[in-house]
């Protein structure tokens, strides 16, 4: 299971990279200007590392959502039913809200005003002409206001374990790197070939799919196992057969 949420969680990132191209296209385009006079090499790896500082802000987001995940829920935890049919539920819900459900803008206005307050730090990290200034904008860029990032979160909530929830947002930070590093030729490429191909529809309906499947499948084989337990002889009643075969006919 763990590996099919990693899966799930790099795939998300990557269809859904189109919308963080939206989301974050003016925060890129500010850290290129701030890297004009770099020669080619050490643009390079500026990019690369404030992309390194984004997916570690992610990881830690994951790592904070998974221990909520083992705390807050822990209580609701009570059956061998209840971490899977939540897990369901989840898939459930983040599907629908790839499908283009509007359920999350009302926590993106939220960290809207959480990233407002982050302003003066976010101006200290300009130029972007050193490596520990380009980790610290990534860093910082993590907590940029995001339903598709708030999504994956709550995956990683019900992820089993805050090391899982953080490797979750990890894979998730790695499948929207390609849009995001791409040249504007190739994201133009990338863009139309998801838009034209309906892939986040498809990923959406897919999580929703396996999320309804993860909440029923296991469901539908308990009860044919209970139902076929019920129609098998139990031992006693086997015990009075043979019992009743070995006695002589009167």
């Amino acid at each position: 299971m763990t590996t099919a949420l990693l899966v799930a969680a790099l795939l998300m990132g990557f269809f859904g990279s189109p919308h963080c191209l939206g989301m974050c296209g003016g925060l890129v385009a500010a850290f290129g200007l701030s890297m004009k006079d770099a020669s080619p090499a050490k643009k390079r790896g500026l990019i690369a590392t404030y992309h390194l500082g984004r997916l570690l802000s992610y990881a830690s987001l994951g790592l904070i959502a998974g221990l909520i995940g083992t705390t807050v829920l822990a209580p609701l935890m009570v059956g061998n039913n209840i971490p899977r049919i939540l897990l369901g539920l989840v898939l459930v819900f983040v599907g629908m809200t790839m499908l283009g459900a509007p359920f999350l803008n009302k926590l993106e206005r939220f960290g809207m005003r959480f990233w407002q307050f982050l302003g003066p730090l976010r101006q200290k990290v300009f130029p972007l002409n050193t490596f520990p200034r380009a980790l610290a904008a990534g860093l910082l860029w993590g907590f940029l206001p995001c339903g598709l990032v708030y999504s994956a979160l709550l995956i990683a909530v019900v992820g089993h374990d805050p090391l899982t929830g953080a490797v979750l947002m990890f894979a998730f930070g790695l499948g929207t790197v390609p849009m995001l590093v791409a040249t504007h030729k190739t994201v133009g490429w990338l863009r139309h070939q998801i838009s034209r191909l309906r892939l986040r529809q498809m990923n959406g309906a897919i999580m929703m799919a396996s999320g309804l499947a993860v909440i029923v499948v296991p469901l539908v084989m308990a009860n044919m196992h209970s139902g076929h337990g019920d129609n098998m002889p139990s031992e006693h009643d086997m015990g009075n057969n043979h019992s009743a075969a070995m006695e002589p006919a009167q």
